[in-house]
């Protein structure tokens, strides 16, 4: 695997989730269709805790500690008991700026780092420091999908267009 060219991918999705959550209103951030869909918000305060407690974080322990369990996480249940929609959307975004900048200067400073170290996810089974890193780059790609959802279904809302041009219909 070219570790350096998934690292590369980390940093230029920096700018890529920079411009696609950026100035955007109160409305269109807290919008969701049904109440069981993450809104924009939630988007952004989840990657914020992923980039800081699961990528980054789990990517050290198989480095330093593949033998001992990886500490617990629950993404689905942060976003209810962090109280993702209370969270200040612009700082939210920020910090999780600034955690993706930091995830960049750790990884790009690592030296002969242990790739193929492996540790034991307790629902997936063996995972190598390169699975996470691999993983991490694809998490980006699945909220690339799930945010420009939103904001085409936002779009279809507020707007009450026809899309069956844009669409191929």
């Amino acid at each position: 695997m070219n570790y350096k060219l998934i690292i590369k991918g980390l940093q230029r999705n920096k700018f890529v989730f920079k411009q696609l959550l950026q100035g955007i209103s109160e409305e269109e951030y807290k919008w969701k269709d049904r109440p069981n869909r993450w809104c924009l918000l939630e988007v952004v305060s989840h990657l914020y805790d992923e980039e800081r407690e699961d990528f980054r974080k789990r990517t050290k322990h198989i480095f330093d500690t593949p033998d001992q369990q990886f500490e617990p996480i629950d993404p689905e249940g942060w976003v209810v008991e962090r109280r993702y929609i209370e969270q200040d959307y612009e700082k939210v975004l920020h910090h999780f700026l600034e955690e993706r900048q930091a995830s960049i200067n750790w990884l790009t400073s690592l030296i002969n780092p242990k790739w193929e170290n492996i540790a034991n996810h307790s629902d997936l089974g063996t995972m190598s420091a390169s699975q996470f890193l691999a993983n991490w780059l694809a998490h980006d790609y699945l909220h690339f999908d799930q945010i420009t959802r939103l904001k085409l279904d936002y779009l279809k809302y507020t707007s009450k267009e026809n899309f069956s041009y844009a669409e191929g219909v």
